[in-house]
């Protein structure tokens, strides 16, 4: 396993959803696919086959951990996993949002974008 966040670049958007979803707090995996829908608006449905797939390979390489705390077990169902990211994870994160902005400037300097550009496209 790689301390480099760079080896880890870039990340699929699924993958970056996924780690983005766990920055501002621990969730367990029907959270993180809905967290992602509503901060997509729906754009990205993950299936829980891919959640699971992306969720294992995110703990070999060692970006989340399962959490040792829990919601209250009285008003949560006990079989629920939850994950947060690891330190490597929030550095690969930032990484790949670093690498995203980047390309946001390219694009701009291009006068690609017409958000950006405060232009037309055309």
């Amino acid at each position: 396993m790689s301390s480099d966040p760079g080896a880890f670049l870039p990340l699929s958007p699924p993958v970056f959803h996924i780690l983005l979803s766990l920055a501002d707090r621990e969730r367990h995996g029907y959270a993180i696919i809905k967290e992602i829908e509503r901060r997509t608006a729906e754009s990205i449905v993950l299936s829980t086959g891919t959640l699971y797939a992306a969720i294992k390979r995110l703990l070999a390489d060692e970006l989340i951990e399962s959490a040792e705390g829990r919601a209250d077990p009285e008003l949560d169902d006990t079989r629920r996993r939850y994950y947060q990211l690891t330190a490597l994870g929030k550095l690969v994160v930032r990484a790949d949002t670093d690498r995203l902005a980047e390309l946001v400037s390219m694009s701009r300097d291009k006068q690609l974008s017409p958000w950006f550009s405060g232009g037309s496209v055309g």
